[in-house]
């Protein structure tokens, strides 16, 4: 079930003040689950990762950094995100990872300059490294042949995913590093969460089994990282997970590792959507309900039209996601109605009640009237951190909820803020 922090919360003077859409973030939900994840590692030898590409708003890392939790960065410019707000740079220890399959912009300048950890998703990028000049420690993402997203689209292990380094092609990427003078000192997969908990546990203890397997070709290795992909319950019916059964799996194959490397060795996990999905909600204003007709290509429609779009929460429109939505505050008296929820963009795919084979998927809700809030639940993860500009909308205004006060962190986008870097300038 979501959950209900927002029920205490007067979102109408909220929207008052930093009109709609908006994003909510309750702190008390992020620290619960920050402190889930630092209980189910609390051993000498295990250690979390934030994937700080699910949501990084600087008050937001702050309170990741004061958890003791480290981050796994995918971008330059993530690794200065998180030396701004107080994260140590430098690989010892690695507090953060730069994991990525491509170099770009940035990348390689700050492997340089700010000495994190590069753990690399392509053989070709030892050579980028070597040629810029770089001599330090190395992690490699390996590609074991086997994961499982919620969809295709999202897979991260096996022949469809174009994330790290095929298993068979392993040797021949260690001995590139070994001649170009580059330990490698982590090794890294990521096999996605799957619906169920149950699969994702099965999935890391397979996946702690591939790396045993390998520990001895690496005499240099420090940690083995068993990646993220923690599933979240996005669906009201869906139970809540039971973490204690992945505590014992994580601490089996720290043991596991440890005895086939013959020294301690750290076991690292990074969810993402883990941490904030739950911490977030969405909240948009109904603007107009509207019907169409049944005809020859096929059966009427109802529509809520509210001022959110995909360009706020696009996990609906990509991936045919699942949000819960409530229409905040709606008396019990209201007789509840299958509806299609949409938004302003001038796109077909920009409906929220769709399901992964993209075709309309209406929610039984209290009838929609014009004026009132729909609260979009669970949009902590890729919520804003995979918002947009798209046709010229600011990005909406980030409202923190802390001890029953609300605090702006990000404020709307103005058409200012999103021509200022335009230019026209000889090159």
């Amino acid at each position: 079930m979501p959950d209900p922090f927002v029920e205490n919360v007067d979102l109408e003077a909220i929207a008052r003040r930093v009109g709609t859409p908006f994003f909510l973030t309750s702190a008390a939900v992020l620290e619960r689950r920050l402190g889930d994840i630092v209980s189910l590692t609390d051993h000498p030898h295990l250690q979390a990762r934030y994937a700080m590409k699910a949501f990084s708003s600087r008050h937001l890392l702050e309170v990741v950094r004061d958890s003791g939790v480290w981050l796994d960065a995918v971008s330059g410019n993530e690794v200065l995100r998180a030396k701004s707000v107080g994260f140590a740079m430098g690989n010892q220890p690695p507090t953060v990872l730069y994991t990525t399959d491509v170099f770009r912009d940035n990348g390689i300048d700050v492997v340089l300059s700010q000495g994190v950890l590069p753990n690399l998703g392509s053989a070709g990028m030892i050579d980028d490294l070597h040629a810029a000049g770089y001599r330090g420690p190395i992690g490699v993402r390996l590609n074991p042949g086997f994961g499982h997203g919620h969809v295709m689209a999202t897979d991260t292990g096996g022949p469809s995913s174009k994330h790290g380094v095929w298993h068979e092609e392993a040797d021949r990427v260690r001995d590139c590093a070994r001649s170009a003078g580059l330990p490698i000192v982590l090794l890294h997969a990521h096999v996605g969460s799957g619906p169920a908990i149950d699969e994702f546990i099965a999935n890391i203890a397979k996946l702690a089994h591939f790396f045993v397997e390998r520990i001895s070709d690496y005499p240099d290795l420090q940690a083995v990282s068993l990646g993220g992909g923690l599933p979240h319950p996005y669906r009201p019916e869906a139970p809540a997970f039971d973490l204690t059964p992945l505590a014992k799996t994580l601490r089996d194959a720290q043991a596991a590792l440890t005895r086939a490397a013959g020294r301690d060795l750290r076991v690292e996990i990074e969810p993402g959507r883990y941490f904030v999905a739950p911490s977030t909600v969405l909240v948009a204003r109904v603007t107009d309900t509207k019907t169409t007709r049944q005809n020859d290509k096929g059966p009427g429609q109802r529509f809520a039209m509210v001022d959110a779009g995909f360009n706020d929460l696009i996990r609906p429109a990509m991936y045919g996601s699942y949000h819960h939505i409530v229409v905040h505050n709606a008396p019990a008296s209201r007789p509840r109605v299958a509806v299609n929820v949409a938004g302003p963009l001038c796109e077909s795919g920009d409906v929220f009640t769709r399901g992964a084979d993209e075709l309309l998927e209406p929610r039984e809700l209290p009838e929609p009237h014009k004026g009132d809030l729909l609260v979009f639940h669970d949009a902590g993860a890729y919520g804003v951190a995979m918002s947009s500009n798209y046709v010229s909308l600011g990005r909406a205004p980030q409202v923190w909820w802390e001890d029953g006060k609300a605090y702006l962190t990000a404020r709307r986008e103005t058409i200012e803020d999103i021509t200022q870097r335009e230019c026209f300038e000889p090159l």
